[in-house]
């Protein structure tokens, strides 16, 4: 996608996914076949729901028709919110990962597993967990000392009501 393009989008699609109180995350274009594929990629600090998508992508879908941003050849296009598995990558990132288990690869070329406690301009108070029995250590990063992140799947985490009963 041009640059010319991809700024035209993110002008037109701003607002209406702030209307809904929704972070514009990604926008994609890619082919299929002859078609070509317009991927909106939104968020926020409680999440998305799947009614949320449906009418933020009627309302995307008038306003690309209204204009010329997408030319004339036909695409499909998909609203969705990021995966579990998507990358941390912008500070709101990590605060919406408050709580959660995430595989970090360090900048010094290391990997540390542990859970986000707190996050603040700087950096993050992370909860490492035990090993064989051993109690979890408390550990401090910094964003810099970061490469990258991503949210580890737990399927067998107690949820905090679970945890608080």
């Amino acid at each position: 996608m041009s640059t010319t393009q991809s700024d035209r989008l993110r002008g037109l699609l701003e607002p209406l996914v702030a209307a809904k109180d929704l972070d514009l995350e990604e926008i994609e274009i890619s082919r299929a076949g002859r078609r070509r594929m317009l991927r909106i990629v939104v968020d926020s600090d409680e999440g998305v729901e799947l009614d949320t998508c449906a009418e933020l992508s009627r309302e995307i879908s008038d306003r690309l028709d209204e204009s010329d941003v997408m030319g004339e050849d036909e695409y499909v296009l998909e609203v969705s919110s990021p995966g579990a598995d998507r990358p941390l990558s912008e500070h709101r990132h990590y605060v919406r990962a408050t709580g959660r288990l995430v595989k970090f690869q360090l900048a010094d070329g290391g990997e540390l597993i542990a859970r986000i406690l707190g996050v603040d301009e700087d950096g993050m108070d992370l909860e490492v967990p035990g090993v064989k029995g051993r109690k979890a250590t408390s550990r401090r990063i910094a964003f810099t000392d970061v490469a990258k992140a991503r949210v580890e799947i737990e399927f067998n985490r107690k949820d905090k009501k679970e945890e608080e009963a």
